[in-house]
């Protein structure tokens, strides 16, 4: 698989097969993820693998009433629970410097994409679950003072065939050249 068909095909799965997904897969993509880019190389990502059915329960227990991602997480093989190390990324001396407080969040995003991308590579599926009680997570997981939760991504085998994803702005609408708002 090319990286233009990993990045165009890669959707967000919420049904899954009851495949288990093996230690060695989650390894392999927990690899992809170390690789992402970080502030500084600081690489402030933790990932917490839930495997057990009851631990799975508790933590998509914490997500927001109605949220789509309920059903296929509590089926999902695995859950893996992305957190971030704070005061870390964009920050020197333990303060930060850069006008965008939690810098950690865009390292973190970098490597939940290429978390994403390589499951998607290894024909598994998953889902970025950001809509819950974060807090209540990191109780659950007794993640410690100093990280925070970001996000749950269940991961399994796709119950069916991805389908056709949603449309994308144009670039003209969202690409400029030299100021905001000249055409490129």
């Amino acid at each position: 698989m090319d990286l233009d068909q990993a990045i165009m095909g890669r959707r967000s799965v919420r049904k899954f097969s009851d495949r288990y997904v093996t230690d060695d897969e989650i390894r392999s993509i927990i690899e992809a993820a170390r690789w992402a880019p970080s502030w500084a190389n600081t690489q402030v990502w933790e990932f917490v693998v839930v495997r057990d059915k009851a631990l799975i329960e508790k933590v998509t227990g914490t997500y927001a009433e109605k949220n789509p991602a309920t059903k296929g997480s509590l089926t999902a093989s695995a859950l893996i629970v992305a957190c971030g190390k704070t005061g870390v990324s964009g920050c020197y001396g333990g303060k930060d410097v850069t006008k965008l407080p939690n810098w950690y969040m865009f390292d973190l995003g970098m490597a939940v994409q290429n978390l994403c991308l390589k499951a998607y590579e290894m024909g598994l599926g998953t889902v970025v679950v950001g809509l819950m009680d974060h807090e209540a997570c990191r109780k659950i997981l007794n993640v410690p003072e100093g990280y925070e939760v970001v996000a749950v991504i269940p991961i399994g085998e796709p119950a069916a065939p991805a389908k056709s994803g949603p449309p994308r702005k144009e670039l003209a609408s969202f690409l400029y050249c030299n100021k905001f708002g000249d055409p490129f």
